[in-house]
């Protein structure tokens, strides 16, 4: 077996340029490299391997010639697989934990309670509704079989990156496809993690690849492979588009999780002494990098004066700082260009005449270096101002009026996104009612619990397809109808 030299147990902070094809570490065509930048120092503390379309030819010429025989493995065998992945990613949280940290600079303690376990969670998933789901139903003499679509290209962004990557990629072994999967070049080193566990696990040669690169170069050459039958993005628009065209021509499933600006409606009956600062650390959570984040909340105009003191008591207790330390709450942003992108928002709020309650433009107080970004908290928003139509993918909250509840609905549709959305109040039926009304794929009531079978995914431009549970299992199955067949 090839053991992965290139993070230890300690994290030594170097990384051999490696992919991982056909069930062995491998050299990439090219030799070239890309920078792993650890957001809390600024400072190149990994290289990993720079693919190109060549890597992409290797990788999916293996998921295809395994995709025959993974495809008949039977349901048990490959739901044991999952099994072991799943509690490998439990038995190495530490290590995977330690790697999110450097990687894009989650508080060490958010990645051991959430990035990880969470991630864990889509395979346990994948594995339960493997064990379950009929492939084959009859009605009426017509068999319908549910069955792999074939080799699928998976791409993951930044933000949640082990997350992101065992929600595609253990509905679709557990479907019976294979993979190539292209993580982001700005966090990989989880992913290069996550194929040393795939590979401990026993899972055959072939049926997970992963090829680190750019988008430009690795994402473009899968979308256009003619040999990948389905492509899985998880990223911005932009980069969901072109994704998209590139997949056009050879006429490939295409399902996308894109942006997100979603609302958190608090209906007049809401507790807000719980609602609001709730509300606030759901829109922060992740240093506010999360597609679905509520980071518009929405209130009614009358108790506006009450929202905006709870809202920054909330924000300015948050512990800023170092993501090696247990009391740190929010790390920096992620990387350069979305420290850039935030502050630039920031200011355009500003500009805008929103007010600002807390927080602002410029570095955390006592960091000259890394990413570290003030929470920031705008009032008196108006729907058309930027702030409140752009993702700004930090740690940004806008508070928007509203004088009837029609309104509130009005507002939070006001958005070409349509990702997620929160409502808060105590009639559960209005609270339902309201929820029914509002564009979007998933809508939470009262901040519950973290659901990982509820489907996932975007109306209008936050994408297509689902993710999660039986319906993003679904995404990774053809159907086909077989009439005649008989009762």
């Amino acid at each position: 077996m090839t053991t992965y030299p290139a993070i230890s147990d300690s994290l030594d902070r170097q990384t051999s340029q490696q992919f991982y094809i056909d069930g062995r570490w491998v050299h990439p065509a090219i030799a070239a490299s890309l920078p792993v930048i650890d957001p809390a120092t600024e400072q190149v503390v990994a290289q990993v391997a720079r693919g190109s379309a060549e890597d992409v030819e290797r990788a999916v010429a293996a998921a295809r010639a395994a995709f025959a025989g993974w495809s008949a493995t039977p349901v048990a065998a490959r739901a044991q697989v999952l099994g072991k992945i799943h509690a490998l990613i439990l038995e190495r949280t530490e290590q995977l934990a330690q790697a999110l940290c450097l990687e894009m600079g989650a508080a060490i303690g958010f990645a051991r309670a959430m990035q990880v376990p969470l991630a864990a969670e889509h395979v346990r998933v994948a594995r339960d509704v493997l064990s379950s789901y009929r492939f084959q139903t009859v009605e009426r003499g017509t068999a319908i079989e549910r069955e792999p679509i074939g080799v699928c290209g998976l791409i993951t962004p930044w933000n949640w990156p082990l997350y992101q990557i065992t929600a595609k990629v253990a509905p679709a072994i557990a479907a019976g496809c294979t993979v190539v999967l292209k993580p982001s070049e700005l966090s990989p080193l989880s992913a290069l993690l996550f194929a040393q566990l795939v590979h401990d696990a026993g899972l055959p040669p072939g049926v997970f690849n992963l090829v680190n690169g750019s988008g430009a170069e690795v994402g473009a050459a899968m979308a256009a492979h003619p040999d990948i039958d389905m492509i899985s993005i998880t990223g911005s628009n932009r980069a969901g588009a072109l994704v998209a065209q590139a997949a056009a021509p050879t006429v490939k499933r295409v399902t996308q999780e894109l942006g997100g600006k979603s609302p958190n409606v608090l209906l007049p009956d809401a507790d807000f002494a719980k609602a609001v600062p709730l509300g606030v650390m759901s829109a922060f959570r992740n240093v506010g990098q999360s597609c679905s984040a509520p980071t518009r909340m929405i209130v009614p105009k009358d108790r506006l004066a009450e929202v905006e003191a709870l809202a920054a008591a909330t924000a300015n207790a948050l512990i800023v700082g170092d993501p090696q330390s247990q009391d740190t709450q929010l790390g920096p942003i992620a990387n350069q260009a979305q420290f850039d992108r935030v502050q630039a928002m920031i200011q355009v709020g500003l500009d805008e005449g929103a007010r600002l309650v807390c927080g602002g433009p410029g570095r955390v107080a006592g960091f000259a270096t890394g990413f570290y970004t003030r929470p920031t908290v705008f009032s008196e928003v108006a729907s058309a101002m930027r702030i409140a139509q752009e993702e700004i993918f930090g740690p940004v909250l806008c508070i928007l009026a509203y004088e009837s509840v029609d309104q509130a609905v009005a507002i939070a549709n006001d958005t070409v996104y349509g990702l997620g959305a929160h409502v808060q109040g105590r009639d559960l039926q209005l609270a339902r009612a309201v929820a029914s009304r509002i564009r979007a794929g998933q809508v939470h009531l009262n901040h519950p619990a973290w659901n990982p079978m509820a489907p996932f995914g975007g109306y209008k431009r936050s994408g297509n397809g689902r993710e999660y549970g039986v319906q993003g299992f679904e995404e990774y199955l053809e159907t086909k109808a077989i009439i005649g067949f008989g009762e």
